[in-house]
């Protein structure tokens, strides 16, 4: 092999340096799980428990038991009756006097009464009215008006005052009987139809909804909320009656109202009478198909 010229002679190339070996990165170290540690000793630390074992779902056939007993809970059927007392038709009282007290403010005149200015109608037929309605209503409420002649008798008399009122011939009718003539003023009439709506109010909202009868399918039970409790009575065989043959009592003033006659049967037998129940038509129909039907197949209906 021929020499490069450009190499002088007795050159010799020096050793090339030893390789260093590359540092070597270390590895990351993995964490070492740790066992759980087992102690015999009380209060030492322990395994978790094993998880609980899902619930087991219920057979079928007591699913659906469950499942009618919670509906036949949820929706029981149940018909409420309450019984008023008389004071419930005296309405036309406190409506009436309402009606005259506003008709004495805005028709009425001022006259001096003492030291002070009082409101009076100028006609008496306002005072009259007032007075018949009144004692229409205490007539009503104590004396049963029975038959379709005495209603129509009573009806006579009650459109002829109206009408004579009306047309401003009361005052010469009453002129007939030694000139009366009857006046109240503003004040008597708000005061004698607010005191009387007020206890009216109290009686037919509050005092009369303290016990009541609860008529279920199979069952019927009169509850009291303060004082004796309450008796139940078994509805098979119950007769039913209804009475709404007072025309005033019950139709005029009572809105449709009636009374209720209800008959038990078995060793307590017992007639049971409530009265002056409201809206008594809707609530026979409803009590009729309550005490013909077992518990278990009467449909879903609330009555109050």
């Amino acid at each position: 092999m021929a020499s490069d010229p450009r190499v002088p002679p007795g050159y010799q190339p020096a050793a090339a340096p030893p390789q260093q070996p590359l540092p070597q990165q270390p590895l990351p170290q993995q964490p070492v799980p740790q066992q759980p540690v087992y102690y015999n000793q009380p209060g030492a630390y322990s395994a978790a428990p094993p998880p609980a074992p899902a619930p087991v779902p219920p057979a079928p056939a007591q699913q659906q038991q469950a499942d009618e007993q919670r509906a036949h809970e949820e929706h029981d059927p149940e018909l409420r009756i309450y019984s008023h007392s008389n004071l419930y038709y005296w309405w036309p009282v406190w409506a009436v006097g309402f009606l005259m007290a506003a008709l004495t403010y805005m028709q009425g005149q001022k006259i001096q009464m003492g030291n002070r200015l009082e409101y009076f109608h100028p006609s008496s037929s306002l005072g009259v009215v007032y007075f018949f309605t009144l004692i229409l209503v205490i007539l009503i409420t104590n004396v049963s008006v029975r038959g379709t002649a005495s209603g129509i008798v009573i009806l006579t008399i009650m459109l002829t005052v109206v009408l004579l009122a009306y047309f401003d011939y009361l005052e010469t009718v009453l002129g007939w009987i030694g000139h009366l003539s009857v006046h109240m003023n503003l004040g008597a009439y708000l005061f004698i139809a607010t005191t009387m709506f007020v206890i009216w109010a109290f009686t037919v909202l509050v005092v009369d909804h303290m016990s009541y009868w609860q008529i279920k399918p199979g069952q019927i039970t009169y509850v009291q909320l303060f004082g004796a409790g309450s008796k139940s009575y078994d509805t098979e065989n119950m007769t039913l009656e209804k009475f709404r043959d007072d025309i005033f009592r019950h139709w005029i003033l009572g809105l449709g109202s009636g009374d209720l006659k209800i008959q038990t049967t078995g060793g307590g037998h017992q007639e049971l009478f409530v009265p002056n129940v409201l809206f008594i038509g809707t609530k026979v129909e409803v009590f009729k198909r309550m005490i013909a039907t077992k518990p278990d197949m009467f449909p879903h209906a609330t009555v109050k």
